[in-house]
């Protein structure tokens, strides 16, 4: 789709009051301008996924290029500013076909391939009034009932009105509908539909919106806690519960994140039946350079977790390749994390984890069982000199199953963030 198209994201009254406002006066338009940036932000993925078993494909190998332009405007002066953001995005193929298509860096055409370049446009109107802003087109959030994936070339893209406010100290007011979305390899704005990994719910259900609302309220030093409310039309209603606390402890930092997330169906409950409660949660303790962490996650009710097809679940246990969130599902996680900064080598991090789940059932069969995923990475980010920040990762993930099928993944990472103003 051509990028000029995507400008259909805001409705036309929106996008024209921010214009006007900002070109209202000269001073307004100073600050709409002067307060504005730009950055450029490039990324370079290859990935191989290698299936060790089962029918159908049995590897996904591509290679390509994103360009996205990030330009934030200011805002107008005065006691309610206005002002636009815009998100241009371009996808370059380096390397793909073959029957190795389906890693989510490309869209997938009827015949089988894949296009040498894809791009979009995402345009965001917004306002502001004292510590209260609304902002209304291209979101890419990260919240507990809506995180968009940003593994990509490019992000996967709400479209919507989103609302937050802090005017009162140490507690952020979220709330908003979003009734579209861009996947990651695509140019087309599309419904919202249910995950149905595993057949965990009916495969293609979708919805007109989703609303949320949700507070984050700060406690004390090191102690939030957060709650959200979400419904997806005629198919679920989430209610989200959140503890994140960090403490000092023996010359390092002992560290909190604690989890429930209620599910059930509401409306026509166009999936069927919807019951699960997640309970999960990670603990953590970092001291010179070194971080261990374990994690704990439990599905409970009659289905798997439910969340929009294409994000991310905001889960624990979320790994490379699984989510460990099919019904009745217990799983757990090791973790360790180094910054080799400690040994005088800034800029160079090591991560690994291991997560194993079991007595997890599959709807509709009688395949049930266990699963596992290790995952290892390193990253460099260079710190000086012309090509500061740019970093490169090596990922890679194994992943077997007694019910999916068993796969073995790599990626190559390089990215950099070029500041244009």
């Amino acid at each position: 789709m051509p990028i000029a198209s995507r400008q259909a994201l805001l409705p036309a009254n929106l996008l024209s009051l921010a214009v006007t406002a900002a070109l209202l006066a000269p001073a307004a338009q100073a600050a709409f301008v002067e307060d504005s940036s730009a950055n450029l932000v490039m990324t370079n993925i290859y990935l191989n996924r290698d299936f060790r078993e089962g029918d159908g494909q049995n590897k996904r190998e591509e290679w390509g290029q994103g360009f996205l332009l990030d330009i934030q405007s200011g805002y107008t002066e005065g006691p309610v500013g206005f002002g636009l953001d815009a998100l241009g995005m371009l996808g370059v193929k380096l390397d793909s076909g073959g029957g190795r298509t389906g890693t989510g860096l490309f869209p997938v055409q009827d015949d089988g391939g894949t296009p040498d370049e894809f791009s979009r446009l995402g345009l965001t109107a917004k306002v502001k009034a004292s510590a209260t802003e609304l902002r209304y087109g291209s979101h890419v959030p990260k919240l507990p009932v809506v995180k968009a994936s940003n593994s990509r070339l490019m992000p996967q893209v709400f479209e919507g009105g989103l609302l937050t406010s802090s005017e009162l100290d140490g507690l952020t007011f979220t709330g908003g509908r979003l009734d579209k979305v861009i996947g990651r390899s695509s140019t087309n704005s599309e419904e919202l539909v249910l995950n149905s990994k595993n057949k965990r719910f009916a495969s293609g259900v979708s919805a007109d919106h989703l609303d949320l609302a949700g507070l984050d309220y700060q406690f004390a030093k090191g102690l939030t806690g957060r709650y959200f409310h979400a419904e997806l039309d005629d198919i679920y209603r989430q209610n989200f519960f959140n503890l994140l606390a960090s403490y000092p402890l023996g010359g390092g930092t002992l560290s909190a994140d604690l989890r429930l997330m209620l599910s059930d169906d509401t409306g026509a409950a166009n999936a069927g039946k919807v019951d699960n409660r997640a309970l999960n949660g990670m603990l953590g303790y970092a001291h010179s350079g070194h971080k261990f962490s374990l994690a704990y996650q439990k599905m409970s009710g009659d289905t798997g977790y439910a969340y929009i097809n294409g994000s991310d679940p905001y889960l624990v246990n979320f790994s490379q390749i699984n989510d460990f969130a099919n019904p009745d599902e217990r799983s757990w996680q090791a973790r360790y994390d180094y910054n080799f900064a400690s040994l005088g080598v800034p800029g160079l991090s090591f991560s690994t984890r291991y997560v194993s789940g079991n007595d997890a059932t599959v709807i509709g069969s009688d395949k049930s069982g266990g699963e596992w995923e290790r995952d290892i990475e390193l990253k460099y980010v260079v710190q000086s000199g012309p090509a500061k920040n740019l970093y490169v990762r090596l990922r890679n993930a194994n992943f077997r199953s007694d019910f999916a099928r068993d796969a073995t993944e790599n990626r190559v990472i390089v990215g950099y963030t070029l500041p244009i103003w």
